[in-house]
């Protein structure tokens, strides 16, 4: 067994474990509907969508549903967590809403993307290996988990308030960052569509700004997330407001930005123009001078 494949294997229980610390924390003993609160069956649900899919997508060594599965596990579990709750009010409608509009539109994106591209090349090393390829789905239920704890833990909270400066300046916030996402993908997708760039590196509109506006977006509209849900959380619930923090963690530490400026790097590094870039864009928050 290589390292890469032990790391899996010790991966994979490591994620179920802490997924299960955050459906635990999120469900704080309520609402139980079958032995299960609201919460943990959103976790579970998600979690499960990923092992399922990874069954024909193992046997056919391919990734091209593994983003719209992730997609659809957003809007499913959220339509869990509404339709077990006792009561939803205007805030999980509005919260519910955000997940299903942000997850409808960046599924779509994703899918459209890797099937005109033919494939995603994250997966060229791990999609012919059963570990490495199970950790990799494993991992995205725990994706799932942290970045829609804070919504579902709202969703699925007894305690109900009435919309205030929180929701007001979370709703801005997710307005924001869903709109810089949109622009950022937008922008680099027209970038690649143009023969004229094959094999350059985008440096243009909000690129010009941040070497990855489109993971800024992201964080900025979860935090928003976490800000409206902050209201009517309790108990163990306030743990799902460590999510942006998880979120940014992951997506500059671990996933996301690591794999990308690694992979820039492998095909501009030394090159003038694109070490300049580097040193004068900022990798995360952008440059607004």
């Amino acid at each position: 067994m290589s390292k890469d494949q032990l790391k899996a294997l010790i991966a994979i229980p490591a994620v179920i474990l802490i997924g299960y610390g955050f459906a635990v924390a999120g469900s704080n003993g309520r609402d139980e509907v079958s032995g299960l609160s609201p919460f943990v069956a959103s976790v579970v649900l998600a979690f499960g969508l990923q092992w399922l899919a990874f069954i024909p997508s193992y046997i056919k060594k391919t990734e091209g549903f593994f983003d719209l599965v992730g997609s659809v596990s957003y809007v499913m579990g959220t339509a869990l967590a509404m339709g077990m709750s006792t009561s939803v009010d205007a805030r999980s409608l509005m919260l519910g809403l955000m997940v299903f509009v942000w997850a409808a539109r960046l599924g779509y994106f994703l899918f459209t993307r890797i099937h005109k591209a033919g494939k995603d090349a994250r997966f060229d090393a791990i999609k012919t290996c059963f570990v490495r390829f199970l950790a990799a789905w494993t991992l995205q239920g725990l994706w799932i988990t942290f970045t829609a704890a804070a919504a579902w833990a709202a969703i699925t909270s007894e305690q109900k308030e009435p919309f205030g400066i929180f929701a007001l300046i979370g709703s801005l916030l997710w307005l924001s960052g869903f709109l810089i996402e949109i622009a950022a993908d937008r922008q680099k997708g027209q970038f690649k569509e143009n023969p004229e760039n094959k094999g350059k590196f985008i440096r243009s509109g909000l690129w010009s700004r941040s070497r990855h506006p489109n993971y800024f977006g992201e964080i900025v509209l979860w935090t928003g997330v976490a800000i409206i849900a902050f209201p009517v959380l309790q108990g163990w619930q306030w743990v799902c407001l460590s999510s942006p923090i998880f979120i940014t963690i992951l997506l500059t530490r671990v996933s996301g930005i690591p794999l990308l400026e690694k992979r820039a790097d492998d095909t501009w590094g030394g090159q003038e123009d694109y070490e300049a870039y580097k040193k004068s864009t900022p990798v995360l928050v952008p440059r607004f001078r």
